[in-house]
């Protein structure tokens, strides 16, 4: 399938796999893109960026196709390495770079210069806007449904990706309840030009993550994330388990006058115990509610070949099929 995203990123399939913390490593990324779609190291689960480099290096061992890296810019008393990490992806001649958080206007110059293409998460069309004016190649527009923060407007996907589509001029992706070819259908028919899942890369044999965490994603449906510090205007959907429930119990408690530090054992260093040791109860991690439709752990390969073999059989049969009658 060929779409501007395919030709901006030199990939077979309009599929990326977003970037996720302490899941999006050398080899997941890898094994996404050496399926078709274009895989993400995630810059921050790096402790420095030296890590980073060798991280990058050990991709480019395990694929020779295109790959990115997410740098997500987090506000913080002590903000990581920017300038390092920004230093290392360019020295490890990576072309694709995911940026999330806040404005990345400060890092674009340095990225154009190296010729990289650059991608921004947006929650809302203004910030999309915001994105293509200052020079962003493409945007990936995350509607509510999506694992993470989904911004604090929640506007669903039916209705902000036709909304991006009437604004934008750049090409843009849907992120946020993608899982399968009916998915990526839609997406295209919105105006999209592929599509960005996380959660559904999860929940594959690659996916560098305790076992427990691929059974929970399966286990579950889509009523079983949770929002959690809407108070602190930080918005999280994540997965409910014992600590995430603990989490709101306080915010119900305290209200208002909640802050960041009354909710520090449920939020503050739980990937590692989650993704790493399994331990499903630690605190909240971030899931889409497109966990109601993960029902298997296949290979990225079996993944995205399904994916664009339904959605072929969509468009040609099933919608052509329509249009006949």
């Amino acid at each position: 399938m060929k779409t501007k995203i395919t030709e901006m990123f030199g990939i077979q399939h309009p599929i990326i796999q977003g970037g996720m913390h302490h899941v999006g490593l050398a080899e997941m990324a890898a094994a996404v893109s050496n399926a078709g779609g274009l895989g993400i190291i995630t810059a921050l689960t790096q402790r420095t960026p030296d890590d980073l480099a060798n991280e990058i290096a050990k991709c480019k061992d395990m694929t020779d196709k295109p790959f990115g890296v997410n740098v997500t810019f987090l506000p913080s008393v002590t903000p990581p390495d920017y300038p390092g990490y920004i230093k290392a992806i360019i020295e490890g001649g990576v072309k694709v770079v995911e940026t999330a958080g806040n404005n990345p206007a400060s890092v674009l110059p340095h990225l154009k210069d190296a010729g990289i293409k650059v991608i921004h998460k947006c929650t809302a069309v203004r910030h999309a806007l915001k994105a293509q004016s200052i020079g962003c190649d493409a945007v990936s527009v995350d509607g509510f449904e999506c694992g993470g923060h989904p911004g604090e407007d929640d506007v669903p996907n039916f209705i902000l990706l036709p909304r991006a589509a009437d604004e934008l001029e750049i090409p843009f992706v849907s992120s946020g309840g993608q899982a399968d070819g009916r998915s990526l259908v839609a997406s295209l028919a919105f105006g999209a030009e592929g599509m960005n899942m996380g959660t559904r890369f999860i929940a594959t044999k690659e996916a560098p993550v305790h076992e427990n965490v691929k059974q929970a994603i399966l286990a579950a449906s889509e009523l079983d994330t949770r929002l959690v510090m809407r108070p602190l205007r930080n918005t999280e959907r994540v997965l409910t388990n014992a600590g995430v429930e603990r989490l709101l119990e306080k915010e119900r408690e305290l209200g208002d006058k909640i802050k960041f530090e009354d909710i520090l054992p449920e939020v503050a260093g739980v990937y590692p115990k989650i993704m790493k040791e399994g331990d499903m109860d630690a605190g909240a991690w971030s899931c889409g509610m497109v966990a109601g439709l993960i029902n298997d752990i296949p290979t990225c390969q079996e993944l995205i070949d399904r994916i664009m073999s339904q959605a072929e059989e969509i468009i040609t049969s099933r919608m052509g099929g329509m249009l006949k009658g």
